[in-house]
């Protein structure tokens, strides 16, 4: 069967297929071919098609044969188009009527200007110029210049002056980048002479995983260029709630119909920053008190938010749209983490002050749990950053708080804070687990008595860990670019090194979450415009490409259909391609029951077709 013949009986056996189907929910139907200029299939391109407003996109990867099947939820005026690495960007506009199927082949050209090509490269392939003649800078790079945004993408590679480098790292360690001056020195030094107009030359290697072509994305852009929706939750609803950071909003998507709405956190006696408003924020994003971090739901169907600026804790009722806030006091600073376990019980981790705090919702109380200091420095910057914080918040905007704190005086950096980040609810024994980001730590808590037990991780990072439903702990690396597994039961952990696109380049895998069914680990890269599905049964990566360059990932989420969402986040969000932040969600199967009836309609065809020749003749 020759592509045009095989396109014909694609677009009969699609057109079928939907009539069959008859679901109110798909309006827009786009099959094809992509192809090189010398018409070889490309395989893993992606296909995208944009609503006519561009607010929302679909996205689906080619089979090994070049072919793509797309079914969307708009119809009209389309945009379409198709990416691949090393490929210029193909794109058209398309009408796509209610009801049949538009076939549309692409044939894609080689990108051959080195500009063009170096500028299509991923943020961790420029961050290859950087030159680190001292791996501890280098690691201190990595760890401390890496966690809210991509470095390397086309706003943080953009050539400066050692001057601006310096300006740029300065305001970095005012929300909480945590660098010795001489690393600081250091740093903006390497960063002044590597990030160069000069292009970077290909040296990806961008491999095709099997499943690939059987996945659908979606997303839904939200808010503007200043939003950061830090973390999406899926709601038992199955839609989406994104807290924003920047403008202490909750926003709201029906994944069903595409409808988006905010909802805002009530008013509070504090300046802009809230308890931290002694630190100049970055880039003018955060216009709010609160910031909202991080959000997860009890039974009742009430979120629970962590306020990262505010010191506080807010309930969200979607039903009402009503909020209750609880504020716990300035001393505890910066609540992030949130976890609900089977008891409605909210657990919550609080960075900057060394603490877990339990609250209970039926009779509205904190408990406190002071974690292990580990050594007398250490405890006394826990003791002090409060009495730091508080004297730099009588200086609006200052960077005194960076100066005053021990890590700066006693040159000892990052070392010196315990900075506990991520929590989990083991499964199994119900007790709470949480992860020491600088210590390379994690630690376990008694439920009951609160004791606390702490345990060294084999790599560094250990950022936002998840239990799976045999209460085995999945840990991202953050550092090391690895993903480990740790067994409470054996006391034993297994590492596995994440898939890079060159062996120069790094990973920064900043969360993870377990699938309830399949098991699978998700987990974010955030580097690269990608991120991993990894199967512990075969210990193998499945690797997704993003659609959207600058994509930065947070937390994964699941729907009841398998789908794994998340919220793009970058900061600031006019940095990613969109221009604003966005939920987006992964259906790892959504096309390959489709492709296997269009498969069969499509034999099912030619054997109708073979019928009729025999007739005829």
């Amino acid at each position: 069967m020759n592509r045009r013949s095989g396109s014909t009986s694609l677009s009969i056996a699609l057109c079928s297929l939907l009539a069959s189907l008859g679901s109110p929910t798909v309006a827009g139907n786009l099959y094809g071919t992509v192809t090189t200029a010398q018409a070889k299939p490309i395989s893993g391109a992606m296909v995208t098609v944009f609503d006519g407003p561009r607010q929302r996109k679909t996205t689906v990867y080619t089979a090994p044969d070049g072919s793509y099947a797309l079914r969307t939820a708009y119809e009209g005026e389309v945009s379409v188009r198709v990416r691949a690495p090393y490929y210029e960007d193909v794109e058209v506009a398309l009408t796509l009527p209610q009801v049949g199927v538009v076939s549309q082949d692409f044939a894609a050209s080689r990108l051959v200007d080195p500009q063009a090509l170096s500028d299509s490269l991923t943020a961790s392939a420029h961050l290859t110029k950087l030159e680190w003649e001292d791996p501890e800078l280098r690691a201190a790079f990595v760890s401390q210049c890496n966690y809210c945004h991509q470095m390397g993408n086309s706003l943080t590679r953009v050539p400066r002056e050692e001057a601006a480098w310096k300006g740029t790292v300065a305001r970095m360690e005012s929300y909480f980048a945590v660098l010795t001056n001489s690393e600081a020195d250091g740093i903006t030094a390497t960063l002044a002479e590597g990030f160069t107009p000069e292009p970077v030359a290909a040296v990806q290697t961008h491999e095709v995983s099997p499943e690939l072509q059987h996945a659908r994305v979606e997303e839904w852009l939200v808010g503007d260029g200043m939003s950061f929706i830090h973390d999406a939750a899926v709601g038992f609803d199955d839609n989406l709630y994104g807290a924003d950071e920047g403008h202490d909003v909750i926003w709201f998507l029906n994944r069903e119909n595409g409808e988006i709405a905010q909802f805002a956190e009530p008013d509070i006696d504090l300046p802009r920053g809230g308890v931290l408003s002694g630190i100049p924020f970055p880039i003018g994003v955060f216009t709010g008190k609160h910031g909202p971090h991080s959000l997860a739901q009890t039974s009742d169907g009430r979120f629970w938010i962590t306020n990262a600026l505010s010191s506080s804790l807010v309930s969200f009722d979607p039903v009402s749209k009503k909020f209750k806030l609880y504020e716990l006091g300035h001393s505890h600073l910066y609540p992030h983490t949130v976890r609900v376990d089977d008891n409605d019980i909210v657990w919550f981790t609080v960075v900057l002050s060394n603490e877990v705090i339990r609250f209970d919702p039926t009779t509205e109380k904190f408990q406190v749990i002071q974690l292990p200091h580990n050594g007398f420095m250490r405890g006394l910057t826990d003791l002090t950053m409060p009495a730091v914080v508080k004297v730099a918040s009588w200086f609006p905007d200052s960077n005194l708080a960076n100066k005053l704190s021990p890590h700066k005086w006693a040159n000892l950096g990052r070392t010196l804070f315990n900075f506990p980040y991520g929590i989990d609810v083991n499964p199994v024994d119900g007790s709470i687990w949480y992860a020491k980001l600088y210590l390379n730590k994690i630690g376990r808590i008694d439920p009951v008595t609160f004791e606390v037990t702490e345990f060294d991780t084999p790599m560094k990072g250990p950022r936002r860990p998840r239990f799976n439903a045999d209460g085995v702990l999945w840990i991202p690396a953050f550092d090391d670019s690895a993903l480990m597994r740790y067994d409470p039961v054996a006391n034993a952990f297994t590492t596995y090194k994440l898939p890079l696109l060159a062996p120069d380049e790094y990973e920064v895998p900043y969360a993870l979450n377990v699938h309830p069914d399949t098991g699978d680990v998700w987990i974010t890269s955030n580097m690269s415009d990608r991120w991993f599905r990894f199967v512990p049964g075969t210990e193998t990566f499945i690797t997704y490409p993003s659609p959207t360059r600058v994509t930065w990932l947070r937390d994964w989420e699941f729907t009841s259909d398998g789908q794994a969402c998340s919220s793009q986040s970058n900061l600031p969000s006019y940095a990613i391609e969109d221009g604003v932040p966005s939920f987006i969600c992964v259906d790892p199967e959504g096309g390959a029951s489709d492709r296997e009836m269009i498969l069969e309609m499509v034999a099912e065809k030619e054997r109708d077709g073979m019928r009729e020749m025999t007739v005829d003749e």
